[in-house]
C-alpha cells in the first residue's frame, strides 16, 4: 500500500503509487507506525533532488524518528504547495531563488512562504507565468503557454485554452514572482506528460 507522502499542488498529502520527479520534506509528520499524523512540523518546506551524494530518496521515506520524505510530480507542483529549493542538495537553485525573492536569509524566505502557502490569491490568469497553478472548478490546473493543464498524481491529463479573467491562484505569490523572472532550477519544472496531455 502506498505511503501518504505524495503532495498535491494544494499542499495536501495523499497516498498514491506515483512517485514524481522531486523530493522534499516539511519535518517529521508520521508516527512510529508510518502513519501521517500532521501536515507539517516546521516552516522550512523544501524541495530536493531524488538522489544526492549517494542517498537515494525512494528508500525508507517513513523511517522512525526521521523527517517524512515527500514526493512531488515536478518542481511546479512543489512550488505551488509552498516549498522552495533546498539549500544543501540544490544550493545554486536555492541561492538564485532567494535572490529573486528579495529575502535576506532562508529564515526570512520561509516566513514569507509560510504567510502565503495554503491560501488562495486572486489573479488575472493572462498575467501568470508558466509553472503557476490556478483552480478551475475546484481542481488545480497548470499554466503553460497559451493553455491550462489539469494536474493528476501521475501527470497532466488534459488541456484547455488559457482564458481571460480572474482566477484563484494556488502558487504562493513569492514563487510566482520568481517564475515570472524566467527562473528555472536544475530539476524538471514541468513533468514530461505536459507535452502529451490530451485535449478534453
Amino acid at each position: 500500500m502506498p505511503f501518504q507522502n505524495r503532495v498535491t499542488p494544494l499542499g495536501e498529502l495523499i497516498a498514491t503509487p506515483e512517485r514524481g520527479l522531486v523530493y522534499g520534506n516539511r519535518g517529521r509528520l508520521h508516527d512510529e507506525h508510518g502513519v501521517v499524523r500532521k501536515q507539517w512540523q516546521v516552516k522550512r518546506w523544501i524541495s530536493c533532488r531524488l538522489e544526492f551524494r549517494g542517498r537515494h530518496r525512494a528508500g525508507g521515506p517513513m523511517a522512525p524518528n526521521r523527517y517524512t520524505g515527500l514526493f512531488f510530480l515536478d518542481e511546479a507542483t512543489a512550488l505551488a504547495a509552498g516549498h522552495r529549493p533546498c539549500a544543501e542538495c540544490r544550493n545554486a537553485d536555492y541561492k538564485s531563488f532567494l535572490a529573486l525573492t528579495g529575502a535576506s536569509s532562508a529564515g526570512e524566505l520561509d516566513e514569507m512562504l509560510y504567510a502565503e502557502r495554503g491560501r488562495l490569491h486572486e489573479s488575472a490568469v493572462e498575467d501568470l507565468p508558466e509553472g503557476a497553478f490556478v483552480l478551475v472548478e475546484s481542481e488545480p490546473w497548470l499554466v503553460l503557454d497559451s493553455e491550462l493543464l489539469r494536474w493528476t498524481p501521475g501527470g497532466y491529463s488534459e488541456r484547455r485554452p488559457r482564458f481571460s479573467g480572474r482566477v484563484e491562484l494556488v502558487t504562493p505569490p513569492t514563487s510566482v514572482h520568481v517564475l515570472a523572472s524566467g527562473w528555472r532550477g536544475s530539476l524538471p519544472l514541468i513533468h514530461p506528460s505536459a507535452s502529451v496531455a490530451p485535449t478534453p
